[in-house]
């Protein structure tokens, strides 16, 4: 019964009721990403005469995180690309890093040298500047 009731009041986490029924109502699955990410438009590119384009979307697979999104993919969401990357045939240059997500506010976050978080000690004052004193 809890799993039940997360699932219908908890937008973040996965689809709610109603995207998964305007989805199976109106959509035609495009492709899935490494993520799990599930793309979708409406049925045959129908363009929606209120937007005056295709409706695009994402169902993520757990939380609802749009840094999870690839290059490829986010090009398409946002009409920058006509051709979903699953109709392309694209092979990485070899300096290129695969897609990671924003990892902000998690462990996982870039910590610079000499941040508090990063848990190291700063480093030590040369004595290239002359601190500030009040009434000088």
């Amino acid at each position: 019964m809890k799993n039940f009731l997360l699932y219908i009041f908890t937008w973040w986490n996965k689809q709610t009721v109603g995207t998964m029924w305007w989805t199976k109502r109106f959509g035609e699955f495009v492709g899935e990403d490494e993520f799990g990410n599930r793309y979708f438009r409406t049925k045959g590119g129908k363009i929606d005469p209120t937007l005056g384009f295709e409706r695009r979307w994402v169902i993520y697979p757990g939380y609802a995180e749009a840094s999870t999104i690839p290059p490829g993919w986010w090009g398409w969401m946002h009409h920058r690309v006509d051709t979903p990357p699953v109709d392309e045939a694209y092979t990485p240059y070899a300096w290129q890093k695969p897609h990671r997500r924003n990892m902000t506010g998690s462990p996982g976050a870039y910590r610079p040298k000499g941040s508090v978080l990063a848990g190291g000690l700063r480093p030590r004052v040369t004595g290239d500047y002359k601190a500030w004193t009040p009434g000088d």
